[in-house]
């Protein structure tokens, strides 16, 4: 089947005419609308993916758990295997810029069925993150309606079951609608509350600097950033695992490729500064928060157990005094964003596979009003509101346990489709410095770093004691978990090669190198 033929069937599948999508400037071949994200849309995306807010606020104090006053140095090094991923990306979209993303390029590298699991890594994935971002935002929404009236036990209505599954699901739907409604309408929503959740962080790291007290038992020092003087290899890989997810997110940025300003160029860029940008925030969140609570294990320290449930709640009130409710505004629009952002990775990969026959043709429908994978999103939608309902009316630890899950799926496709890129170039590796560090040496070494971490947690989550310390049959939940979904996504694949072989048989996608 030619590309063109695919194009033209696709396009009539989704309601779009031969002639609309072939208008220059447009629509993609997808029928996806050309030209609606520039660089900075693509990078306000990418940001709010990563919520950086929200990631923080549960991640400063497990990782000071591990690793104490080097929470900048595991921050630095969990960023280096995510600047190489990213950089493989770039090369791969900059030669085949597709919303498919780890989807198609490993297909295109290593075969269909290969393609098949990456692209149902990428979906379980952020079907898990859909879930548990529409889970936060309950909790603060909550908690922000009870600061708001100054009625305190309106915060506990989030341990209300089905109040709190019914509002979850509201949340789900509402990120739906906008993401439904057109990219245009989505990055309206995200300029603004991407905007307002980097204030109010930056003004929470100012006012944490300005307002350490002389006497504080941690003082800035140099020996943060320096990730050599961890005081082991275990604390290391501990808080190395727990800093791979705060920057997991960024790849959203290629997924809008079709629909941005220079597909070819502008996402794989975005990509690039995205993890840049973080990285500089988070490492100066991470100083200011050390520099005012210190790590003890007592009062505000981020040692205290209780503070490390969720640091902005609790340290909140002390660095912003009256402005504290920000904070809570802060994490809800960081949650708020990143669920309707997050919502475009599967929706856009599911798209490509039903696009090019790896699962139902319906998927690859498009709504000729909006220019959106309408039927794609919906179905998103659905299936994270029926694994966030199941879930939790089976367990907060099984839904936490599924969460710490959750970094494997991403270790498993970022590495997949960084060896993807070193294979699919694998002909023009030599042909300049560049070609041999940007599309064979770093993205080969970003793989492998993130396959190390992914075995390691493989290993590690088969004791019983790992994650909530529940188990099955003498195995860790967590490795239950990963592994059931992995089967789930084989059964599945299996089928869709049983209903439609022409992808499998690589007719739709066929193998390409460069």
């Amino acid at each position: 089947m030619s590309e063109y033929t695919e194009a033209r069937a696709y396009s009539r599948a989704s309601g779009c005419s031969t002639q609309s999508a072939g208008v220059a400037g447009a629509v993609s071949a997808k029928g996806l609308a050309r030209g609606k994200v520039g660089l900075l849309g693509c990078v306000v995306l990418g940001i709010s993916t990563i919520a950086p807010v929200y990631t923080l606020t549960g991640a400063l104090g497990p990782t000071v758990r591990e690793v104490g006053v080097h929470l900048p140095a595991v921050f630095i090094v969990g960023f280096l295997p995510m600047l190489l991923v990213a950089l493989g990306y770039r090369e791969l979209n900059a030669a085949e810029p597709d919303s498919g993303t780890s989807f198609t390029w490993s297909a295109r590298a290593f075969g269909p069925m290969i393609g098949w699991i990456g692209g149902w890594g990428l979906v379980t994935a952020t079907t898990i993150v859909l879930s548990n971002l529409a889970g936060v935002a309950v909790d603060f929404f909550y908690l922000f309606l009870a600061q708001l009236t100054g009625r305190a036990e309106l915060a506990a209505l989030s341990q209300n079951l089905l109040l709190n599954i019914v509002t979850c699901c509201l949340f789900i739907a509402l990120a739906v609608w906008i993401c439904c409604r057109g990219i245009g309408m989505t990055m309206g929503v995200q300029y603004a509350l991407v905007g307002l959740q980097l204030l109010v962080l930056l003004g929470f790291s100012l006012a944490a600097f300005a307002g350490a007290p002389a006497s504080s038992p941690v003082l800035f020092h140099p020996d943060w950033f320096n990730p050599f003087n961890i005081p082991s290899f275990s604390a290391f890989a501990a808080g190395l695992s727990l800093s791979i997810f705060i920057f997991w997110g960024w790849d959203v940025c290629l997924t809008v490729s079709e629909e941005s300003v220079g597909s070819d160029k502008v996402p794989g860029r975005a990509a690039t500064i995205t993890v840049l940008l973080i990285l500089a925030l988070y490492l100066f969140t991470a100083a200011a928060t050390l520099q005012f609570a210190g790590i003890g294990d007592s009062g505000l320290g981020l040692g205290n157990p209780q503070i490390q449930e969720n640091v902005f709640a609790h340290l909140a009130g002390p660095v912003m005094g009256p402005l504290a409710i920000l904070m809570s505004i802060a994490v809800l629009a960081s949650t708020a964003a990143s669920l309707q952002s997050t919502f475009i990775s599967p929706a856009r990969t599911l798209l490509a596979m039903g696009y090019y026959g790896a699962v139902s043709e319906r998927f690859a429908s498009i709504c000729p009003h909006s220019r959106t994978p309408r039927y794609a999103t919906l179905c998103a939608g659905v299936a994270a509101g029926a694994f966030y309902v199941t879930m939790r009316t089976l367990s907060e630890n099984v839904l936490a346990d599924t969460i710490t899950a959750l970094g494997m799926m991403i270790c498993f496709y970022y590495a997949l489709t960084a060896f993807a890129c070193v294979w699919y170039f694998r002909h023009s590796l030599f042909d300049s410095l560049r070609h041999c560090l940007l599309r064979g040496l770093c993205p080969l070494l970003g793989g492998a770093m993130l396959s190390v971490i992914f075995w390691q947690t493989a290993f590690d989550s088969m004791s019983p004691d790992f994650g909530s310390g529940s188990h099955v049959g003498g195995l860790g939940l967590v490795f239950v978990i990963a592994v059931v979904i992995l089967l789930l996504g084989l059964v599945l694949m299996f089928i869709a090669r049983w209903r439609a072989p022409a992808f499998f048989l690589g007719d739709t996608l066929p193998a390409k190198v460069q």
